[in-house]
């Protein structure tokens, strides 16, 4: 149970646990990317995948390699890579030192000011409500909109670097444990194994939602 006020900063130690007991947790958090102009694209988590030691999905499943070498740094890390030499992915690293796990944000919400902002900057495109809850809809969306490349790879999460965390609101955390707002637990996509790991939450009928 998140105690602290709106906008508390999730900080390494609550990160520092097994990535399947934090992914669902950090459904309802916000990302917020601050960009080198000072401008800040901020957007909750809506998805979420674990993958960790021992999970064949894992890119650390079989050994220890320089693009994999942060999942097994501290929590509380970011892990950005890409996939098909085009879409970035953000990952957060958990657990202990030394133990490769991490959570993938597969989905993100933008707030209508982030929102608006991203779509001022193609002026010559009406977005639609649709499309606008769709603009980080995925992995490789979300970075796009929140300009997250691999220079970003291996940072600590924190309001003095380019990206952290925020804890979900009160009224979230209130509405999540009551069951009043609710998560949906499946099996994680886009991977060839550890299909059949149910690993994979998203917020009920978010429709920012990369897939229900």
């Amino acid at each position: 149970m998140i105690s602290g006020l709106i906008n508390e900063i999730v900080d390494a130690s609550w990160l520092a646990r097994p990535s399947p007991r934090v992914a669902p947790e950090l459904i309802g958090c916000t990302l917020v990317r601050q960009l080198p102009n000072g401008e800040q694209i901020r957007g909750m988590i809506v998805e979420t995948e674990a993958y960790e030691t021992g999970d064949p999905a894992c890119h650390a499943y079989r050994h220890r390699t320089p693009r994999n070498e942060v999942m097994f740094g501290p929590a509380g890390m970011s892990y950005v890579y890409l996939i098909y030499g085009i879409y970035h992915c953000l990952n957060i690293v958990t657990d202990l030192d030394g133990v490769a796990s991490a959570v993938l944000i597969r989905a993100l919400q933008l707030n209508p000011v982030s929102a608006a902002w991203v779509s001022q900057r193609q002026p010559n495109q009406k977005f639609s409500q649709k499309q606008i809850d769709r603009l980080a809809a995925g992995p490789g969306k979300l970075c796009r909109i929140m300009e997250i490349d691999r220079s970003l790879t291996g940072l600590f999460l924190h309001p003095s670097q380019p990206l952290w965390l925020e804890h979900r609101s009160v009224d979230l955390q209130t509405a999540i444990a009551q069951e009043t707002v609710k998560l949906t637990q499946t099996t994680r996509i886009g991977i060839s194994q550890g299909t059949d790991i149910p690993w994979r939450w998203y917020l009920t009928h978010s429709p920012a939602v990369s897939k229900a």
